[in-house]
């Protein structure tokens, strides 16, 4: 069971982000693919940093299964172009600087530090079919080994 408030089995929202380039992506134009939708809090933050690395080594291998790979953080285009070249990322970045589609995935909480309250990304990851299906979600992810364990899941998913 997870805090958010997107479940499995149920349809993904709809969206169109902003890409780092400035090219509009919406969910509809990967009917028919695996999308692997992860957010995430920062650019250049390092545990940000080594999620969308360890997604990046892992591309071909998401893309062998015929799943696309986005991810979201409210930075700006500019930040993700930045971050991109910076890290020698391959993925594609969107941008949701509003943080509407956070809302909408749930994933945009009020989180505690250091006795402050502040609303925030929760780093989450959604796994939609081909027809637009939320088939597994996870929340509050450790990035350590991510990646590897979204790939797993999807085989075993595909597998049954």
């Amino acid at each position: 069971m997870t805090n958010t408030t997107l479940s499995e089995g149920q349809p993904a929202p709809s969206f169109c982000l902003p890409d780092q380039a400035g090219e509009t992506v919406c969910l509809k134009e990967f009917h028919g693919k695996w999308l692997v939708l992860y957010f995430y809090p920062r650019d250049n933050t390092a545990g940000c940093t080594r999620e969308a690395k360890e997604f990046s080594a892992l591309k071909d291998d998401f893309a062998a299964e015929n799943a696309v790979i986005l991810g979201v953080s409210k930075d700006s285009m500019k930040s993700h172009q930045n971050f991109i070249q910076k890290q020698e990322i391959t993925i594609t970045l969107l941008s949701d600087e509003d943080t509407s589609i956070h809302q909408q995935y749930g994933v945009w909480r009020m989180k505690k530090n250091y006795g402050k309250e502040y609303m925030s990304t929760v780093r989450s990851t959604f796994l939609i079919d081909p027809e637009g299906i939320v088939v597994k979600v996870w929340d509050n992810v450790r990035t350590a080994g991510h990646a590897g364990e979204v790939l797993q899941v999807l085989r075993n998913v595909k597998e049954n």
